[in-house]
């Protein structure tokens, strides 16, 4: 098996479903990247990518020129990426309500943001089960009304793959 056929198997259904909208130009952040495996494929697609979290090791590892991490507290007061443009946002498995507003004015014009976390009855299925860490109803698409981006795809819905879980997933683009 190749590492290009590792990360196309490793990479979110949603995120492998909508990469090919972010535009190839620019460069493409994986927000709370975890191991790397969005990082690695967007790379394996031919994408520049920045990928933080507060841990890196595992993403360190890739050795791929076309992958930037940096490790970084981002739930800190101070926002790390202040000021920075991307043509893409890809977060999955994250969500921290006080800086969330400031994700979608980071995408440049034309820019995607992927998004797909945990919702609301997960507990039910096991972690996370903290309402902190859970979508309510409807949240993506009021974030992405709130900042006028015109959504591509949104899913609220059970899922049991890799496991049995409550999601909620938003493709949309910055137009202009």
């Amino acid at each position: 098996m190749t590492a290009q056929h590792d990360a196309q198997l490793n990479a979110s259904p949603w995120v492998r479903r909508f990469a090919s909208h972010i535009p190839k130009e620019g460069l493409v952040l994986d927000l709370a990247c975890g191991a790397g495996r969005h990082a690695t494929f967007l790379a394996d697609m031919g994408y520049s990518v920045f990928a933080v979290d507060q841990d890196i090791a595992l993403i360190k590892q890739n050795k791929s020129p076309l992958i930037t991490s940096k490790a970084f507290n981002l739930e800190l007061e101070e926002w790390p990426l202040e000021g920075l443009e991307f043509s893409g946002i890809v977060v999955t498995n994250y969500l921290y309500r006080p800086h969330w507003d400031r994700l979608p004015p980071m995408l440049a014009n034309g820019g995607v943001l992927i998004y797909e976390t945990f919702a609301l009855g997960n507990a039910e299925f096991g972690k996370p089960s903290n309402p902190n860490f859970l979508l309510k109803t409807g949240e993506l698409l009021a974030l992405a009304a709130r900042h006028g981006l015109k959504v591509i795809a949104y899913e609220d819905i059970y899922i049991d793959e890799p496991k049995p879980a409550m999601v909620q997933r938003l493709c949309a683009l910055k137009e202009g």
